[in-house]
């Protein structure tokens, strides 16, 4: 099997999985309990939290652990307006966000917020200095990614952070950084960064685990009622072997040292691969991070093509996989025409992957593009 959806999710690591497997036998205890193992199980969180912490160029105690990006996005987002509803009715948002920002924004919208879209240009690019610039005195909150889960544009977070904090040192800033996250290097302290959130599942991890940076000193409201996990910022008994293993799986993608090396040179000739072929379009611009690639087949449906190359046993997706298979939004936002959209494919590498699948994808396009150009044409 060619596995190319990594942007969708990712196998978990042979690391990860151990360290799953070894904290749910050997540290099962609750641990906000008393007693010793209770202790024990709490030291692997705190373990767990010094790692991601590391990753991110913070401080341990600026880590919140979660049950996935979606909810670290949620939680900053309705807690920082909420933390400002008093003096604030305005939200700064780009137009290619993942449902998790853009549901959430809209949600706030329909509560009576305003929001500014800033939209992206045809090559996916979104101006960092608009989203500075549409900041206003009444503005809560700006939410932008890092690296767009799509066509994998990458935005200056910590300059645009900085941008909208000269303009409004009140304004809340937030970053959906689960694509970017181990891939595109980033040092939180000292940035205007509030909020930065992670998921587990997309560096190698299982599913059901993430974490949300928050800035030392910062104001948001919370999101959850329940106990005093997470010292109160985030209820709910931890899952202590998932902690683990979204830790073990960061160690390992930070001690490879030449993934993201390996991960550019195959998106980079995948998409010199695609140029030579006349019935694609590129979607992805020539910057993209993280090993995605989104093109367009022309006359072939996404979901048509997708089912031909499953059945070359090759896994890849027509866009963000939460939007259940509805047109793409980024694409959309970009303003591109609907037979790009309608036939759009999105590949996402990881350091697992090789020149074999890139080149088992370039002879599937090929054969697809021909056999099902023939049933169309009888």
């Amino acid at each position: 099997m060619h596995y190319l959806d990594n942007a969708a999710t990712t196998r978990v690591s042979d690391a990860a999985a151990d360290a799953a497997d070894r904290v749910l036998r050997q540290h099962f205890a609750n641990p906000s309990s008393l007693y010793r193992i209770g202790a024990l199980a709490e030291d692997v969180i705190e373990m767990a939290r010094e790692d991601v912490a590391d990753s991110l160029g913070a401080k341990p105690s600026e880590i919140v652990f979660t049950g996935s990006g979606t909810e670290g996005d949620n939680m900053a987002i309705f807690g920082a307006c909420h933390a400002r509803r008093a003096w604030a009715d305005h939200i700064v948002v780009t137009g290619y966000e993942h449902p998790a920002v853009q549901n959430a924004v809209s949600a706030l919208e329909k509560d009576g917020w305003r929001v500014s879209v800033i939209a992206p240009d045809e090559t996916g690019h979104v101006d960092g200095a608009a989203i500075a610039a549409a900041v206003t005195g009444k503005t809560a909150l700006a939410a932008f990614m890092h690296v767009n889960n799509e066509v994998g544009t990458v935005l200056d977070v910590a300059r645009i952070a900085a941008a909208v904090k000269q303009k409004n040192s009140r304004t809340a800033v937030h970053v959906d950084g689960v694509q970017a996250w181990g891939k595109v290097p980033i040092k939180l302290a000292g940035t205007a960064i509030d909020t930065y959130a992670v998921s587990g599942h997309k560096i190698h991890a299982p599913k059901g685990v993430g974490a949300l940076y928050i800035r030392s000193g910062f104001h948001m409201d919370k999101f959850l009622c329940g106990g005093a996990q997470e010292n109160g910022r985030r209820p709910g008994t931890q899952n202590t072997a998932f902690i683990a293993a979204m830790a073990a799986a960061i160690r390992e993608m930070q001690a490879d040292r030449t993934r993201a090396a390996r991960v550019d040179k195959l998106a980079k000739m995948l998409r010199e691969e695609l140029k030579a072929l006349d019935f694609v379009t590129l979607n992805s611009p020539e910057d993209a991070a993280c090993g995605l690639v989104n093109f367009s087949v022309a006359d072939i449906k996404s979901e048509t093509m997708l089912h031909f190359l499953e059945s070359k046993e090759i896994c890849v997706s027509s866009g963000s996989a939460c939007s259940k298979g509805e047109a793409s939004h980024t694409l959309t936002a970009m303003g591109l025409a609907k037979s790009r959209i309608d036939t759009a494919i999105r590949v996402s590498f990881s350091g697992e992957n090789t020149e074999e699948d890139a080149a088992a994808l370039i002879a599937a396009l090929n054969e697809g593009r021909a056999t099902l150009a023939r049933i169309r044409r009888r």
